[in-house]
């Protein structure tokens, strides 16, 4: 059976957020997350320190472990250094590397997150950029944002943006060469074997529910079924 606890311990960062924790619940008390959430970094730290097989899948499958927003509390407040939030890094990349992310609402969305974000990236070399950032997708943004994307060019260049032109501004197109040493970057670090897991996976899970997964980029079924799926059972 495989030992996740061992699988954990190859990860730097596990090795630095957790090392002499005595759960005295000083991370859930300064947690933004856990004020609004169900969840509690204390006792995913209690959990992970049993070592207990079974109760780590559960963490892994689980929602859990995506609520957490990396703002590093509490790094900032434990009394002996832990920071639960670098433990979460290490256990999402670990259910992404298994494949236990799909089996959780906001697990799943780490797909849309791929499609988006992590594409653009990898593609345009920006993590969001105006052309990205459409109104149908984003109505929270209002009718504000949808008269600037309706009218980007003319403003962007108003402003100094450089939109979508080669040269110095905001808004200029990335250079291939600059693109290609980004990508190298991502395949040296793991990166992108992480990306083709989230594809792959997400396509088995696209494939159990009967869900398209043609189509490239965000034309995608499976895509806005997980960008806009929301049980609101997530909130305390």
């Amino acid at each position: 059976m495989t030992d996740y606890y061992k699988l954990l311990l190859q990860d730097v960062r596990f090795k630095e957020g957790l090392t002499a924790c005595m759960n005295c619940g000083v991370c859930t008390a300064i947690c933004p997350a856990a004020e609004f959430y169900k969840y509690d970094p204390r006792q995913l730290c209690s959990i992970v320190q049993t070592r207990d097989n079974e109760k780590i899948e559960e963490l892994l499958k689980s929602e859990t472990i995506w609520y957490c927003g990396q703002c590093m509390s509490c790094k900032a407040r434990c009394p002996r250094g832990n920071a639960p939030a670098l433990v979460i890094s290490v256990l999402r990349k670990l259910s992404q590397e298994l494949g236990f992310f799909v089996e959780s609402e906001k697990g799943q969305q780490q797909f849309a997150l791929k499609r988006t974000v992590g594409d653009n990236i990898l593609n345009i070399g920006y993590c969001v950029h105006v052309d990205t950032v459409h109104p149908k997708l984003h109505p929270e943004q209002g009718p504000v944002w949808k008269w600037y994307f309706e009218n980007a060019e003319e403003l962007a260049d108003r402003m100094g943006g450089n939109y979508n032109k080669y040269g110095p501004g905001a808004l200029r197109i990335i250079g291939e060469k600059n693109l290609d040493e980004v990508r190298k970057i991502f395949e040296v670090t793991g990166g992108k074997k992480l990306n083709d897991h989230i594809e792959e996976f997400s396509k088995q899970k696209a494939k159990s529910t009967n869900t398209s997964f043609e189509n490239e980029g965000i034309n995608n079924e499976y895509f806005f079924q997980t960008y806009i799926k929301n049980s609101e059972n997530h909130q305390k």
